[in-house]
């Protein structure tokens, strides 16, 4: 009987070793058989009780062949519909597939940081240091730009009409205690505006009348709409957005600038990175052909063009004291 007793357990404990190997052999398959994860073109989120959304859920993106590359970039150029105007021609001429993965600019700058993307097209001038320090963002080249405005209800009940710095503006939506919708997503919008209340030495976090979204420019904007409450926009975005009834509180502030910068990510960091398919489409965006649908876009539907062409001019003669802000 002691025997049949040692024997069954010698048994159970042959098949819990076998089983834990199994466990092991399967998780490192997965982490083997996929990139980190990334955002997807269409990101989830959930909405607390508190009624304020939650940030996105990156879901992971499945690498393609060698003619496929995937670029991370801000909303905002998804929004303003820019990119389905510049893809197709991407596509058509250099003859590679393009997965875009729109989120904040923090969000694709630390997909970059990873290996999870193998192009970036993001505005945030001091975050894309790091990439570039590191030599993980290679040959980051200016783009194109606009200009972010503060957007507001037409009542603008912190009377922030006739100011004429983002800063003065804040200080004033601050003392009145009126209703301000923040993106909070780490977005290059969401790093602008979390700067400007730095300089004005205020700190709006856990206001019963600040609320951040942790959602893209133009859900965030619907928000603000809804709430007939302050934000900080891109001025594409905001052209490109429809039934609207903010209106523009503050502009004109060079502290407002908005720089879009391309650059690709290291092969030789990554080796899942498409390197040649990542350069293409860098090379691309500052092509003649490139600068030219960029100059043009929006000009017949809202009368201006959204954004600024850029390629071959300085970041300095822009308005940046560095080509890192």
């Amino acid at each position: 009987m002691k025997r049949l007793r040692i024997g069954a357990l010698i048994v159970a404990l042959l098949l819990s070793f076998g089983l834990a190997a199994c466990g092991s052999d399967n998780g490192a398959d997965k982490a083997t058989s996929q990139p980190t994860s990334a955002a997807t073109t269409t990101a989830s989120s959930s909405t607390p009780s508190s009624g304020t959304p939650a940030a996105a859920t990156p879901t992971p993106v499945e690498r393609g062949g060698p003619k496929d590359i995937i670029l991370a970039t801000t909303t905002s150029t998804q929004d303003t519909g820019l990119l389905d105007t510049l893809l197709p021609v991407f596509e058509e001429d250099i003859g590679y597939n393009v997965k875009v993965i729109a989120v904040g600019t923090g969000q694709a700058l630390a997909m970059g940081e990873r290996g999870d993307a193998d192009v970036l097209l993001v505005h945030a001038p001091g975050s894309e240091k790091k990439l570039v320090d590191a030599d993980v963002g290679l040959d980051r080249r200016l783009v194109m730009h606009n200009d972010f405005i503060l957007l507001g209800p037409e009542s603008d009940p912190a009377a922030v009409k006739g100011t004429t710095k983002a800063v003065d503006a804040l200080t004033a939506i601050f003392n009145k205690g009126a209703a301000f919708i923040s993106r909070g997503d780490d977005s290059g919008t969401d790093k602008l505006e979390k700067a400007l209340w730095k300089k004005a030495n205020l700190d709006p976090k856990g206001k019963s009348w600040y609320e951040e979204t942790g959602q893209g420019m133009g859900a965030s904007l619907q928000v603000a709409n809804q709430k007939d409450a302050y934000i900080m926009s891109d001025r594409g975005t905001f052209l490109a957005a429809k039934s609207l009834s903010l209106a523009i509180a503050l502009e004109g502030d060079p502290a407002l600038l908005n720089v879009y910068s391309v650059m690709s990510v290291s092969p030789e960091k990554f080796s899942l990175v498409n390197g040649p398919g990542g350069k293409a489409f860098a090379d691309f965006m500052v092509s003649d052909k490139a600068q030219s649908i960029i100059k043009e876009f929006g000009v017949d539907k809202y009368g201006q063009a959204l954004f600024i062409a850029d390629a071959g001019k300085t970041y300095e003669s822009i308005g940046l004291a560095t080509p890192f802000g």
